[in-house]
């Protein structure tokens, strides 16, 4: 019987460090911030997905940096960055 790979796409969301809010383990960047792959403002993060990658100054992130919910993403400490830092948001949805 032959694999048959499950249907993946990915939907990438842009924004910068300056749209987040709050501080040390509380920072955080609401999705409605982020522009998504068309270049419109984001509604939401996908609710269900495979994965996602975050990216800061276009360098990938280890999972532990970051939380990502259908509203937020939470980068703790992403206070302290340039708030002209851009982050990208991959996600991998099945």
């Amino acid at each position: 019987m032959a694999i048959i790979k499950p249907f993946m796409a990915s939907r990438k969301f842009s924004a910068t460090i300056g749209d987040g809010t709050g501080t040390g383990a509380a920072f955080a960047i609401a999705a409605t911030t982020f522009t998504n792959d068309a270049g419109d403002p984001a509604t939401a993060f996908p609710a269900s997905f495979a994965y996602y990658v975050l990216y800061i100054n276009a360098q990938p992130q280890t999972a532990d940096t970051s939380t990502l919910t259908t509203t937020t993403i939470t980068i703790p400490g992403g206070d302290v960055l340039d708030p002209a830092t851009p982050i990208l948001v991959e996600v991998v949805v099945n």
